[in-house]
């Protein structure tokens, strides 16, 4: 888009923020890690579809064409033995919470991908990947499994910073590997579990190989954006790295990675047991109140979990949404603008959402006093720009996925209207220094379930509970 600054971005692997500029002019292509459909998707799962989607609309924004891949692992030990200790087929469990965290994207207004491949449907492509890796000397088959000769890569280690002495895979004893450093890209068949036809045997394949052959699938042997969460960067993109790269690919241009959700400092984890699951958070709060909470930090940071973060982020929303109906009342439909030049910056440094929501706020700030001055162009010119702002970031109060208000909007409409003018007689008491009108003003208001606050943008008001007058 022209009249910008370029779009810089933190890339995992050179440690550094650092210009972006795309492999094709004009287009961008993203693989996003996706879900290991295992069970029902937390808050912390879907940080990452919530963080990226971002990246993907001000791309978008930004008039690039994205090509953008989340794909779906459907084959896992941890769906296998989930699958068997509830005497259910694996594929209908990993059908079960894919459909599951399908919901959860599509309930927080994640775009759909442009394509989302399950593992399971591209064996052939691990298997061809598997054969040039073996062709080349960086694999060796041993009694039915593959794995990856880590030694035999000299740049192992460029991601992570891992030092090769230091590398553990993680995966246990494998009686089959050269050096315990190496880690697999086949495992050989077992009983009861599902199998594929191998040159070297049945099997089923490696977690970090399902990835790469997803990614150059879909996307070529080199593309812009490889994205994920921060627990991925060892031993997953590292090892993917290692394939691609040992391959004779491109591979990654950019590795961008996004903090975790934590709760009393801890990663978010189904085995830590402090998991939020959508369903459960999306009955206490809207779907778009989470996505704002979500995408709020910076997504390079944590973000500790706490209910009074997130009502404090449900408040912050709030305050946007009022404003934008506030307007709509009093001065009519608000058009989607242009953002500020203070937002598009904020972006593109790396995506600084904090900044940018500082802009979306101080937009409407400005909006609330112009229309309490009766300025109503300046008004809905704020109303537009915040509009449009809160459209990059996914949650736009007036777009209509998210109008919840429509059973009661016309009441709400009409009871803004008279309480507006009721606070106007009260401030005009108030100046006035008839105390005695503008607390009779202020208690029928209270009698009414209305309560009003005094703030630097003028009286505001809002419904609360008068059950303790009844």
């Amino acid at each position: 888009m022209t009249g910008h600054a370029p779009l810089r971005l933190y890339d995992t692997r050179v440690g550094a923020v650092r210009d972006f500029v795309p492999l094709r002019p004009g287009s961008v292509s993203i693989y996003l890690c996706g879900a290991t459909v295992q069970g029902l998707p937390h808050i912390g799962h879907v940080r990452s579809g919530v963080a990226f989607d971002v990246l993907r609309r001000w791309l978008s924004a930004r008039a690039y064409d994205v090509l953008f891949v989340r794909n779906v692992t459907d084959i896992d030990d941890k769906i296998l033995n989930k699958a068997a200790d509830a005497g259910r087929p694996w594929w209908e469990w990993a059908a079960t919470y894919e459909r599951a965290f399908d919901e959860a994207y599509d309930a927080l207004g994640v775009l759909p991908p442009s394509v989302s491949p399950r593992a399971t449907g591209h064996i052939t492509q691990m298997i061809e990947l598997i054969e040039r890796l073996i062709d080349t000397g960086h694999a060796y088959a041993s009694a039915g499994d593959v794995y990856f000769d880590v030694l035999s890569y000299p740049e192992y280690g460029q991601l992570s910073g891992h030092k090769i002495d230091d590398v553990h895979q993680g995966e246990g004893v494998a009686t089959g590997k050269r050096d315990p450093r190496d880690f697999t890209l086949w495992k050989g068949a077992k009983p009861g579990e599902p199998s594929w036809p191998t040159p070297w045997g049945p099997g089923r394949p490696g977690w970090h190989t399902e990835c790469v052959a997803m990614c150059e699938a879909y996307l070529g042997p080199e593309f812009d954006i490889h994205a994920g969460g921060m627990d991925l960067v060892f031993p997953h993109h590292e090892n993917e790295i290692a394939q691609g790269r040992a391959a004779g690919d491109g591979f990654a241009r950019y590795w961008l990675h996004n903090g975790w959700v934590t709760m009393g400092g801890e990663k978010m984890s189904k085995s830590l047991g402090n998991v939020l699951s959508i369903p459960a958070v999306l009955q206490r709060v809207r779907a778009v109140e989470l996505r704002y909470y979500l995408g709020s930090a910076h997504y390079r940071s944590m973000l500790e979990y706490s209910e009074t973060a997130l009502a404090d982020a449900v408040k912050a929303y709030c305050g946007i949404e009022d404003f934008l109906h506030r307007v709509r009342v009093r001065v009519g439909e608000v058009p989607v603008g242009t953002w500020t030049p203070g937002f598009a910056a904020a972006l593109d440094d790396d995506l600084s959402v904090p900044i940018a929501l500082a802009e979306v706020h101080s937009a409407r700030a400005n909006g609330n006093r112009a229309l309490d001055a009766g300025d109503h162009e300046g008004a809905l010119s704020a109303a537009a720009s915040v509009r449009a702002m809160m459209s990059i970031l996914g949650c736009d109060p007036l777009n209509e996925r998210w109008e919840t208000r429509d059973e009661t909007s016309a009441a709400l409409n009409a009871v803004d209207v008279l309480v507006t003018a009721e606070l106007q007689r009260r401030e005009t008491a108030r100046t006035e220094k008839n105390w005695a009108l503008a607390d009779e003003i202020r208690d029928r208001l209270k009698r009414a379930g209305l309560e009003i606050t005094d703030t630097s943008d003028g009286p505001q008001w809002t419904l609360t509970s008068n059950d303790e007058e009844q």
